[in-house]
């Protein structure tokens, strides 16, 4: 099966690629044809997803997915949720999203938050589908590690010593929120097979 997933981020391909069985043939928007940065309007994550998602069908015919993923943090009262990439500005810097944030939770005692990634596929007209994964953390207090991306290196998952940047990319994709959600796309496709 050819399938798009509709980002434009190298980094979220790399990390799904290794997860997807050999019967799919993941494609990334350039393989498409589709330059064109795409639409987020929405307020949600789902809403996000899924309006990724139909603007590549709409316009290019191809069955695909997309993802939002947002960090929520409980003493932001959920934020920067669907802002997370642009939680400093239009720019998209992930070192400004993290320093505000950090910024943000100067004194906090309470620094619990989780990433969560929801999926919207679509495979042809009248055929929606959606997937959702989350993991449960903590903010910690400064920046640790160099690997991942975004708000990885502030970014400790529960029952862990190490924020996902001091993971390697093996380890983080065995507990990571856009991984849990892969793995209901993965195990939905299965099922097509």
């Amino acid at each position: 099966m050819r399938l798009c997933f509709a980002t434009n981020n190298e980094h979220k391909l790399a990390e799904v690629r290794p997860l997807l069985p050999a019967s799919v043939e993941l494609v990334s928007l350039q393989e498409i044809g589709c330059h064109e940065e795409l639409p987020e309007t929405q307020e949600t994550l789902a809403g996000n997803a899924r309006q990724k998602a139909e603007y590549v069908w709409q316009h290019y015919g191809v069955p695909c997915f997309a993802d939002d993923t947002g960090l929520e943090v409980a003493a932001l009262d959920g934020a920067p949720g669907v802002y997370s990439a642009r939680y400093a500005g239009p720019q998209r810097s992930a070192a400004d999203n993290v320093a505000k944030l950090l910024q943000e939770l100067q004194g906090a005692t309470d620094r619990r938050a989780q990433f969560r990634t929801v999926i919207a596929l679509i495979l042809g007209d009248n055929q929606y589908h959606e997937f959702d994964g989350a993991i449960l953390g903590s903010i910690t207090e400064e920046v640790h590690g160099d690997e991942g991306f975004g708000y990885d290196p502030v970014f400790r998952p529960e029952g862990h010593a190490q924020t996902f940047a001091e993971m390697t990319l093996e380890q983080k994709n065995t507990m990571s929120h856009r991984a849990r959600a892969v793995e209901q796309l993965l195990s939905f496709l299965q099922k097509l097979a």
